[in-house]
């Protein structure tokens, strides 16, 4: 049995899984990690918040290895000049994040397996409905826009930490709808929030013992991470190919697929 399970964590399986995942994520925009987080539980035979800790490492890699990436598409002082949105959902993001956390650590292990199955359910259904999601104008203004914010950056950093996910499935609509960004600016301010949302949530984890998992894991991580950003480069290069009108139906019956394998781990 421990052969077999040293097997499956190999760092060939761990890059080649890294890779797959990331050319999914990369194929929408994102950072692969709710299609990661999955895989972890049902092929690499990871408990439940173990993965959760190392989906969100691996995801820090990737999300601050993802905003130079954009850099010549999406100019940091053009990030720089949105600073008020960032700042906005950040308010919320922050806290939610590490309120998340701290719930993860504490919810039991049967508990944890279903939020998780629910919350891809949920990704599932944004992918469909809201991830094309475009405003020419703002939704709200004034107050009600910041109020709104900082509430959609709050649910946002919870649902992040208790995936280990960036957030940016749900950030992007967000930042389209509520704010009016463009597509290619939502997507590196999605980044730019998404990045210290994760390090919240991090450094709340790394108080349990759980986080302990990540010194256990180490070299799987990083290759896995390695395999992750490859794989991101290559389905942004597919994306080109594959309409969207096929994809993201796809992506959303993998998650829905993945909710019901990872609920019946429970």
């Amino acid at each position: 049995m421990t052969r077999i399970k040293n097997l499956s964590r190999s760092n060939g399986g761990a890059f080649v899984g890294g890779a797959v995942i990331g050319a999914l994520g990369g194929l929408i925009g994102l950072g692969g990690a709710e299609f990661r987080l999955p895989l972890l539980i049902g092929a690499f035979r990871f408990a439940a918040l173990e993965a959760v800790i190392l989906n969100k490492a691996m995801s820090l890699v990737v999300v601050a290895s993802a905003l130079p990436f954009r850099a010549r598409t999406v100019l940091f002082d053009i990030i720089a000049a949105n600073w008020s949105v960032i700042a906005n959902l950040l308010a919320g993001s922050l806290v939610g994040a590490w309120l998340g956390a701290g719930w993860a650590t504490r919810l039991a292990s049967k508990t944890l397996y279903r939020v998780i199955a629910a919350l891809l359910v949920l990704i599932a259904g944004v992918l469909l409905f809201g991830h094309d999601a475009a405003a020419a104008e703002p939704l709200l203004k004034g107050a009600a826009q910041a109020v709104a914010g900082v509430v959609c950056g709050f649910t946002i950093g919870v649902v992040a930490s208790l995936l280990g996910v960036a957030g940016g499935e749900l950030l992007i609509p967000t930042l389209t709808l509520l704010f009016g960004a463009d597509i290619k600016l939502a997507g590196s301010l999605s980044l730019a929030v998404s990045l210290p949302t994760m390090l919240a949530g991090f450094a709340r984890y790394s108080r349990d013992r759980s986080f302990l998992t990540l010194g256990r894991n180490r070299t799987f991580a990083l290759v896995m991470a390695a395999g992750s950003i490859v794989g991101t480069f290559v389905g942004g290069q597919l994306l080109a190919i594959i309409p969207s009108a096929l994809l993201l139906p796809a992506l959303a019956a993998i998650l829905l697929v993945s909710a019901v394998k990872v609920w019946r781990q429970a």
